[in-house]
């Protein structure tokens, strides 16, 4: 089982080997999407944690407990296509080349199959065409 999930844990919490402790007490493989962590900052991680539903659900409760904020990553990338150029500098950022353009028409394409909705795109795009659907 695969669960996408935001975690946001407050400064107090930055020096916890989070995803060490989700493999080795759970057995939960987490796949960091994106990461904002510093030390003596509220740190945030997006990650897609793999494993055993009820070893997830344990490993979610387990950082509850310690007052991490974790919540279900289901927001999705949104192009408004009124509003975007066409410029393609949210191609250069997008790490799964889900945003390319297309060699024929210069158009901008979205592969939304390949989205990991690491959110790179949203302060590349210089018109603002480019948020999320939360």
């Amino acid at each position: 089982m695969k669960k996408r999930v935001t975690i946001t844990f407050p400064k107090t919490a930055v020096q916890i080997p989070i995803t060490y402790r989700l493999a080795k007490d759970f057995n939960v493989a987490a796949n960091i999407i994106r990461a904002q962590v510093a030390p003596n900052q509220m740190g945030k991680l997006v990650v897609e944690l793999q494993g055993d539903i009820d070893q997830i659900d344990a490993a979610i409760e387990w950082m509850r407990m310690r007052d991490i904020n974790v919540f279900s990553a289901s927001a999705e990338i949104v192009i408004d296509q009124d509003s975007c150029v066409d410029c393609g500098l949210c191609t250069g950022v997008c790490p799964t080349q889900a945003l390319i353009l297309d060699s024929e028409t210069f158009r901008l394409n979205f592969r939304r199959s390949h989205c990991i909705v690491c959110e790179q795109c949203i302060p590349t795009c210089p018109v603002g065409a480019i948020s999320t659907n939360l």
